[in-house]
């Protein structure tokens, strides 16, 4: 397959992962060395930001905790600005295995897709989540399904690609917190071609996952919520696939 010509970049938001970032960056350049990669540094307090400052890509350092959404907003909007084509998220803590990256653009590269969402749960062997994490999951989907009829499997996966036109959508209307399975919903009403593909995921490299039993209580209520709002919200995007 002849793959056209595009500029890539890879956004890596990073929140206290002083402990995976360097590995993390250093694997997404020996798997694909010829995407541009993106740190954006969420106001860690520990040494995320100065450890991937020098490494020799761009860093963005936000001086307060956004949070994922807002995050991966500042890096949609920098690579609006930089004039990339396609965007590819790859979470700081390493539970994303960037040997996955072909996989993931080749829908988009064959203009199958303009989002692209790479699933655990399409993959036997991939590490999966805690069982009140699954649950949380399937939960969120199940709400997908009743907004949109489509059933995507890992809602909240953040490991994803989006084609130019996604990439300025996301640009401007990503939501803030825990935004990936409202942002689903948002691309399907705009018309957007969502897929799934296969991809086998790691247990993160350092730290403690930001999702604890309180905080993962919220967790479930803030995507319902927002999955639940973002299905009443006006189209914003007259569909226009080349």
């Amino acid at each position: 397959m002849n793959v056209p010509s595009k500029k890539v970049c890879v956004i890596i938001p990073a929140y206290n992962e002083s402990g995976a970032i360097k590995n993390v960056v250093n694997s997404v350049k020996d798997c694909y060395p010829t995407a541009d990669i993106i740190v954006i540094n969420d106001a860690s307090t520990d040494n995320t930001g100065a450890i991937a400052s020098t490494l020799g890509i761009p860093v963005l350092h936000l001086p307060i905790n956004l949070g994922i959404g807002g995050a991966m907003q500042t890096g949609f909007k920098y690579a609006v600005k930089k004039g990339y084509d396609i965007a590819i998220q790859v979470d700081g803590d390493g539970q994303h295995n960037p040997t996955y990256i072909p996989t993931i653009l080749k829908p988009i590269h064959e203009n199958k897709a303009d989002v692209v969402i790479g699933s655990r749960f399409l993959h036997k062997e991939s590490y999966r989540s805690s069982f009140m994490r699954l649950i949380g999951i399937r939960f969120c989907s199940y709400l997908i399904s009743l907004a949109t009829n489509r059933y995507i499997h890992d809602s909240t996966s953040g490991f994803r690609a989006y084609n130019k036109e996604a990439l300025g959508f996301a640009a401007r209307y990503y939501p803030p917190d825990f935004p990936e399975p409202e942002s689903i919903v948002t691309f399907l009403r705009n018309g957007f071609r969502v897929k799934e593909v296969p991809v086998a995921m790691q247990q993160r490299q350092s730290g403690i996952s930001s999702i604890h039993p309180l905080k993962g209580t919220y967790f479930v209520a803030s995507n319902s919520i927002g999955i639940i709002m973002s299905s009443f919200k006006r189209k914003t995007r007259t569909i226009s696939h080349l």
